[in-house]
C-alpha cells in the first residue's frame, strides 16, 4: 500500500518550518538592521533548529530505506541523499556564523575554538555544550565521507555502524540545543522538538527489533 506522499510532504514542510516560524515569532518587531550581533545569532538559530529537523527526518528515512522506497517509490533514496547534503551545508555554515559572532563580540577569529575546543570538566557550563555541537559536527563529517564512498563494497557491508553513528549524532545534537537554545522552550517548535525526540527513541527501537529479527532469520 503507498503512503499519501502529499501527506508526507506537508508534513515534512511543517516539521522544517517550525523552527524558523518560532525564531521570528519570538523577534517579532525587533529591527535586525540595527544589531548586526543579533541579527546573527538569529541565523545560528533559524538554521541550528532547521538542522534538528533535517537530521531527525533523515534518522527516520535511513533507518527503514527499504520500506520507505516501498512506500515512496525510488525517489526516497534521492530525497535522503539531498536532504543530508543540504543539512551538511547547513551545519557549515551554523558554524560560520558562530566564528563570525565570535569575531564581532570579541574581537578575534579562531577556527579552533569553533571546531576542536573540547571540553568535558568546563567552565562555564556552556562550554560542554557546545562541545557536544563540535563532536556532532565531526561525526557527521565522518557520516557524508562515508556515504560519499557509499558504492564501495565496504560501505555496503557496514553502512548499520554509519546509522548507529548518525543516532549518537542526534543525541548530541538534541543535547546541544536542549541546553543551549531557549527556541525549544516556544510555541510551537516546543512541541516538535517532544514530537521528534519521542518519533526518533520510537523509530531506533524498533529498528533495532527489525535488525534483531533479521539476524536471527539468517
Amino acid at each position: 500500500m503507498k503512503l499519501n506522499k502529499p501527506f508526507f510532504i506537508i508534513l515534512w514542510i511543517i516539521i522544517l518550518l517550525s523552527g524558523p516560524f518560532t525564531v521570528l515569532k519570538s523577534i517579532k518587531g525587533v529591527d535586525l538592521s540595527q544589531n548586526p550581533v543579533f541579527l546573527i545569532s538569529v541565523l545560528q538559530r533559524i538554521i541550528g533548529l532547521l538542522v534538528f529537523s533535517m537530521l531527525s527526518v533523515q534518522i527516520i528515512l535511513g533507518a527503514f530505506m527499504k520500506r520507505w522506497r516501498n512506500k515512496l517509490g525510488p525517489k526516497a533514496l534521492k530525497f535522503h541523499i539531498i536532504q543530508g547534503s543540504v543539512a551538511y551545508a547547513l551545519i557549515l555554515i551554523h558554524a560560520f556564523l558562530f566564528l563570525i559572532f565570535n569575531f564581532k563580540t570579541r574581537g578575534i577569529i579562531d577556527p579552533f575554538y569553533v571546531f576542536t575546543d573540547f571540553c568535558l570538566l568546563c567552565k562555564p557550563k556552556i562550554e560542554l555544550y557546545y562541545t557536544f555541537g563540535r563532536i556532532a559536527f565531526w561525526f557527521i563529517s565522518l557520516a557524508v565521507l562515508a556515504a560519499m564512498l557509499r558504492g564501495e563494497t565496504w560501505w555496503r557491508k557496514n553502512w548499520k555502524y554509519f546509522h548507529i553513528l548518525n543516532y549518537i549524532v542526534f543525541l548530541l545534537v538534541a543535547a546541544h540545543i536542549f541546553f543551549i537554545s531557549t527556541d525549544i522552550k516556544l510555541f510551537p517548535f516546543s512541541y516538535v522538538f517532544r514530537f521528534l525526540v519521542v518519533l526518533i527513541i520510537f523509530s531506533i527501537a524498533l529498528a533495532t527489533f527489525f535488525s534483531s529479527r533479521e539476524n536471527i532469520c539468517n
